[in-house]
């Protein structure tokens, strides 16, 4: 009778067939910075861990998902910034398109969309032409829908020079002033 357990094998005539060795599959693929990512269609995706802290300016040309802490100024204009569940951003933030799904404190600028999720939170003012806000998500600030596919930075005040209204020149007392 035959075994479940085992596979049939080819007759050939000749002794027990060898298998050669299965390799066995990596636990969890690594993935390398200079790697696309799957379901990026040829972009590249950098991760910055939870226990990373940085404090400064961080630009790049490659789109960047942030688990840790940053302090100062994010500037990826041309990619896609995911701010993580465990992130805590202070910074001031420039990118293509911002997805928030922690915290950031500061202003953010997308060309593209600013998306809020779920327990995402953002105190300060948003400028882009869209913005997604979900439901159990906190935003406090100003949000600046600008039509033009470009960030811009937020508006400083400026004092405008103010004209005043031609004043009729002083007269004697009792005179009669007439305008025209």
């Amino acid at each position: 009778m035959w075994k479940k357990d085992e596979p049939a094998r080819p007759f050939s005539g000749q002794g027990p067939a060898v298998e050669p060795p299965v390799p066995a599959a990596p636990s969890a693929p690594t993935r390398h910075v200079n790697e696309p990512a799957a379901g990026n269609a040829g972009r590249e995706t950098v991760n910055i861990g939870k226990s990373v802290v940085i404090k400064g300016e961080l630009s790049g040309s490659e789109d960047l998902t942030i688990e840790g802490q940053v302090d100062g100024k994010i500037e990826l204009r041309e990619n896609v910034l995911t701010i993580g569940p465990n992130a805590r951003i202070k910074a001031q933030v420039f990118a293509k398109s911002v997805i928030v799904l922690g915290k950031v404190n500061g202003n953010v600028s997308a060309s593209e969309k600013v998306d809020i999720r779920e327990h995402g939170s953002v105190e300060g003012d948003i400028v882009s032409p869209r913005l997604a806000i979900a439901d159990g998500a906190y935003f406090r600030g100003a949000i600046d829908m600008q039509r033009s596919g470009k960030a811009a930075e937020p508006k400083k005040e400026e004092a405008k020079p103010v004209s005043a209204p031609p004043v009729a020149a002083a007269a004697p007392a009792g005179a009669a002033v007439v305008q025209r």
